[in-house]
């Protein structure tokens, strides 16, 4: 079959045979239609993801749309390494397929389950996000951040603040405060604190850590002894920014942050299927949407290497 296939962590993948997967039992074959180049895809077949393993060659993709044999057009992921699903076909687990209604694109499914999926679990599972509390969304002018705050607004949160570097983007977002990136640590931290006012911010979801994260932390702390810190959890998503930050531990006792993951590691497979049903209502009636670039297969190599900003690829096969 043909299919996208790296050979080695860190290079683009190429459009090439590949030998097809063989059934294992619970798994099924779907013909794929659709599968969205997400930043995790390219962490993993660069092998700095936590869940990369050392198998090579291999085919990447976590996720994407196709068919079964009984024609039934399905959500999927789950195929077992060094499989992928940037292919002509993929196995996967039977339980691991989600049919989607008539009313879903192939794209857009493709391009917005993922990222989607991220933030509403990072929002309700691991936030407890609650109507009218306050959430930051660090690294807003990313896809992942730009649906996370329709997610925010859906979820009835009482103010959204959008923190990114892109001022175009930013400014379109339709957040209730905007913090621009691109300025001084200390003018990071400087705004935050005064978008968090007497009341706080109540949840962080930062697909950025390194820099940008301790300017965000420096500027919820609060000095003195007489204060009562509001409980601030920040849900860390991604790390396109940096892979570590610099935490002083006066900071942990003074402003009331928790710091908390959202992955694979912390979110039961069980659970995603459970708030699937919801999330996808939500995306039919054109709730939470992202711009779609539809790109084949063979383009894959070259898709691979653009400029990461702007729509999100949907490779085709």
């Amino acid at each position: 079959m043909k299919a996208a296939v790296v050979h080695g962590f860190g290079w683009s993948p190429r459009f090439e045979e590949f030998p097809e997967p063989i059934l294992g039992e619970g798994e099924v074959t779907v013909e794929v239609r659709a599968v969205g180049l997400h930043p995790v895809v390219r962490a993993l077949a660069a092998g700095s993801h936590y869940g990369s393993t050392d198998e090579l060659p291999l085919v990447p993709g976590v996720d994407g749309v196709g068919t079964l044999e009984n024609g039934t057009r399905v959500y999927f992921g789950g195929a077992r390494p060094p499989y992928g699903t940037m292919a002509e076909r993929a196995v996967v687990p039977r339980a691991m397929c989600f049919p989607l209604p008539d009313g879903l694109d192939d794209g857009l499914a493709a391009a917005v389950m993922n990222p989607g999926m991220a933030a509403w679990l990072a929002l309700t599972w691991r936030g407890r996000l609650a109507p009218g509390e306050t959430v930051l969304i660090l690294g807003a002018t990313g896809v992942s951040g730009q649906i996370a705050i329709q997610i925010a607004r859906r979820l009835g949160a009482g103010k959204i603040i959008a923190a990114g570097r892109n001022e175009r983007v930013l400014s379109a977002l339709g957040a209730d405060a905007t913090i621009r990136l691109d300025r001084s640590d200390r003018g990071v931290s400087e705004d935050v604190a005064r978008e968090a006012g007497e009341n706080g911010i109540h949840v962080i979801v930062d697909y950025l850590w390194g820099r940008p994260t301790e300017a965000v932390i420096l500027g919820i702390t609060r000095r003195g002894l007489g204060h009562a810190a509001p409980r601030v959890r920040l849900v860390e998503v991604g790390e396109s920014a940096g892979p570590t930050i610099t935490l002083p531990a006066g900071v942990l006792r003074s402003s009331g942050l928790e710091i908390l993951g959202s992955g694979a590691g912390t979110i039961p497979i069980q659970r995603m299927f459970e708030v699937l049903p919801e999330f996808v209502a939500h995306v039919v009636e054109g709730e939470f949407r992202i711009d779609v670039e539809r790109v084949p297969l063979s383009e894959v190599e070259e898709a691979w290497s653009r400029d990461r900003r702007g729509p999100r690829p949907v490779i085709i096969p």
